[in-house]
């Protein structure tokens, strides 16, 4: 018997210890990344089952209703999803295997509020050319420059689809050997790809602006400045971004578009998502993983493998404890945390106001870098773009700050506590504040306002301190590949390679499937996508 969530289907949960399921593999969790990873296995022809904590699915792409309002919880901003051949994005590449469309809406701009003023920005590198008149001419060289430096990097970050990767020998079949013309024509430029961006722009870029510029972009891409974020990231954004004739796209429905495309292509195939089904424990039968039990007692085996789409902390604590691998512990140990956001959700009566556009970046001082505490401010009115996703006449809003939030001010605090409100409200401020550089009137118009925290993350995302994801440094660490000391048992997700964003964990999801099937069903899957 089943009932329905926000348009979800979701079993009701059975009695404790009362039932045994049978699959293939079991994914833990419904992120992009999980639901990426089981749609291609049921498409492999895997029996698969997608087990998720929460009534709805998407993980931190997941989006609720309420008074009318559609709210977005994640990202917002994407690109390369109408693409085709190895320079598409990753998550368009699944949903093409998976025979699954998006409608897309074009646009191409975005506004900015720097310190040196506010800017209306295109993708296209003649756009940003324009605003550098505005700020410094001089600089205009140096940004063509860094374009030619971008070329080669750009091309080497597209000869090799995410898609034809997996973590075990075969690697050498369907990535190696099936690419190796395009590999070997990207000369040296290959190398350079593996180290953080910053080593590309040194002694090209000098002008204090571009440079802050490209620490915004790199912040927008991984949580860390020019200096932590890896060099092929970058490239490929440049790929997609500053192209003649570059577009940016907004799934028609926002980012529950895409995961109800992938739910789609899960159940076509045979797959099968569980909602409300938090898994409390992997189970391990001589060292291996052999299925998971639900909170509820639900039972449910795994002949294959489980995949575990849980951040790496997250995943530890799964493990019985004694079953735990010092490495694993280590790991999580070791590795660092990027810090959490702050979210305002808001509903708001547009009556009498312009249109106020999609997407607004407030970066209301470059001093202490994009990554300082409270400063970079990402404003999304996805309303604007998609009518439907408000009442008549009103607008739908999400602001946040990206992963400059620390845990530690909140740690220990109860939510719905009045300490909890009270610095709630003193720590939103600084959203509020942004939001009215846009709407000067948006507290009279607000009609519903929810205000989210890093309490918030680790409560409904099941996120360990409500982390954004490893803080890992390019050239100073690497992320895990989907592979793990216990046999049977696989990640994906913003803690395996690539790493954190939607192309990422898109990709993570198709390498963790990829490994599972055998290589030559990946080279035909190859094949049908057309790279």
């Amino acid at each position: 018997m089943t009932k329905t969530f926000r348009g979800w289907t979701t079993p009701r949960p059975r009695p404790s210890g009362a039932a045994r399921e049978q699959a293939d593999v079991v994914v833990i969790g419904s992120g992009i990344g999980g639901l990426s990873c089981g749609a291609l296995l049921a498409k492999y022809g895997l029996k698969v089952i997608v087990c998720e904590s929460h009534d709805i699915p998407g993980g931190a792409a997941h989006a609720w209703v309420q008074q009318g309002y559609h709210f977005e919880s994640g990202p917002s901003l994407y690109s390369g999803m109408a693409a085709r051949g190895r320079g598409a994005n990753p998550i368009a590449h699944v949903l093409q295997a998976l025979g699954e469309e998006l409608d897309l809406i074009e646009y191409d701009d975005w506004q900015v509020l720097l310190p040196e003023g506010t800017f209306m920005t295109k993708v296209g590198s003649e756009s940003f050319e324009e605003v550098l008149q505005q700020v410094n001419p001089g600089a205009i060289s140096e940004w063509k420059e860094l374009q030619k430096v971008m070329k080669p990097l750009a091309k080497a970050a597209t000869a090799l689809p995410p898609m034809a990767m997996r973590a075990d020998p075969f690697v050498a079949v369907t990535a190696l050997a099936r690419y190796a013309p395009q590999l070997l024509s990207t000369g040296p430029a290959a190398l350079k790809l593996l180290g953080p961006f910053s080593n590309v722009i040194e002694g090209v870029i000098k002008d204090p602006f571009i440079r802050n510029w490209l620490d915004l972009l790199c912040f927008l891409l991984s949580g860390l400045p020019a200096n932590g974020t890896i060099a092929a990231e970058v490239a490929f954004m440049f790929a997609e971004w500053y192209r003649p004739g570059a577009k940016l796209e907004f799934p028609r429905g926002g980012s529950q578009g895409i995961i109800k495309a992938l739910v789609r292509g899960l159940n076509k195939h045979g797959g099968r998502l569980m909602l409300r089904s938090h898994v409390d424990q992997v189970n391990m039968t001589n060292g291996r993983a052999t299925g998971v039990t639900l909170s509820n007692g639900t039972q449910i085996a795994a002949s294959k493998a489980v995949v575990s789409n849980a951040s790496m902390w997250d995943t530890l604590e799964l493990l019985p404890v004694h079953a735990r691998p010092q490495s694993m512990t280590e790991t999580a140990r070791e590795t660092p945390k990027n810090r959490s956001f702050m979210h305002l959700h808001a509903g708001f009566d547009a009556t009498g106001m312009p249109d106020p556009g999609l997407h607004h970046i407030v970066v209301p001082s470059w001093e202490g870098g994009v990554d300082a505490e409270q400063s970079v401010v990402l404003i999304s009115i996805a309303s604007c773009m998609d009518p439907s996703l408000a009442p008549p006449g009103k607008h739908t809003l999400h602001a946040y700050l990206p992963a400059t939030e620390p845990y530690e001010l909140w740690q220990g605090l109860q939510r719905g506590s009045a300490e909890y409100e009270e610095l709630k409200a003193q720590r939103g401020e600084v959203l509020w504040k942004a939001v009215e550089r846009i709407i000067p009137d948006i507290r009279e118009r607000c009609e519903v306002s929810m205000i989210g925290t890093p309490l918030t993350h680790q409560h409904f995302l099941r996120r360990h301190q409500g982390t954004y994801g490893p803080g890992i440094v390019a050239g100073k660490g690497t992320f895990p590949a989907p592979i793990t000391p216990i046999p049977g048992l696989l990640c994906c997700g913003d803690s395996t390679f690539p790493g954190i964003g939607v192309p990422a964990v898109a990709a993570s999801g198709a390498v963790a499937a990829n490994t599972l099937a055998s290589p030559w069903a990946h080279w035909k899957l190859l094949d049908a996508i057309g790279t």
